[in-house]
């Protein structure tokens, strides 16, 4: 396990085949509003959210807390109304005039050297973090690790499939939140949960359930990640 890092949790909607966005990788709206809130009070809890800028494009812009009962918990922690949001990318390719940056939010940029230089001195980032691989791609590793010293305890990640695979990868991820929604979505090039090359069955992440919560026709499931022994 990779220590001094925040305490991260994924939080996902899926069907009930295991897809998070049709084959058109649409916006994926089919969560009920008792699934929206849930969301809303796993990012009231976090420091900050991280969210890949395939999800960030989809939508055009991230989820923020609203409700006033949890504005008013985080409030009475000392902590801003809003976590800091942080988009990862490689490439930094991301569109300037999505509503993302017209959104009341502190936001900060996770890439690479190559994708930090269309943004370097302007103002849409409050922060522009550099953290790659000898082979210039995004290090989840050292980018979580500068994370927790600024404060960042907990981190909530909010998709897509590519960065909670990268994630899992370095053994980062600490829990999963998933929403089981009551519809079947199909498709070989629709996005599950973890995408990337997938993992062996011998050497696949354990999980320990920890809670099944079922709310009219949808079901939440929480896991926590089982540590590898070393």
């Amino acid at each position: 396990m990779v220590q001094n890092r925040p305490y991260t949790t994924v939080i996902l909607a899926m069907s009930a085949d295991g897809k998070i966005a049709d084959f058109k990788r649409s916006p994926a709206r089919f969560g009920s509003d008792v699934d929206k809130a849930h969301l809303e009070q796993q990012i009231a809890a976090a420091d900050a959210v991280l969210l890949g800028a395939g999800t960030l494009c989809a939508y055009g812009t991230t989820r923020t807390i609203s409700q006033p009962i949890l504005l008013q918990h985080r409030q009475q922690e000392g902590k801003t109304n809003q976590p800091i949001h942080i988009v990862t990318t490689q490439s930094g390719n991301l569109n300037p005039e999505i509503k993302f940056f017209q959104q009341g939010i502190t936001r900060w940029l996770l890439t690479t050297t190559v994708g930090a230089q269309s943004w370097q001195g302007r103002s849409e980032f409050d922060q522009i973090l550099v953290f790659e691989t000898p082979t210039g791609k995004i290090d989840p590793i050292a980018a979580l690790k500068y994370l927790a010293p600024l404060g960042i305890a907990r981190l909530a990640v909010l998709g897509g499939g590519a960065l909670v695979a990268s994630l899992l990868e370095s053994n980062l991820i600490d829990e999963l939140w998933l929403t089981v929604c009551p519809l079947i979505l199909g498709g070989v090039n629709s996005p599950t949960p973890v995408d990337g090359q997938g993992f062996m069955s011998q050497l696949a992440p354990r999980l320990e359930l920890l809670e099944v919560k079922t709310i009219n026709q949808e079901v939440f499931l929480h896991y926590r990640l089982q540590q590898p022994i070393d």
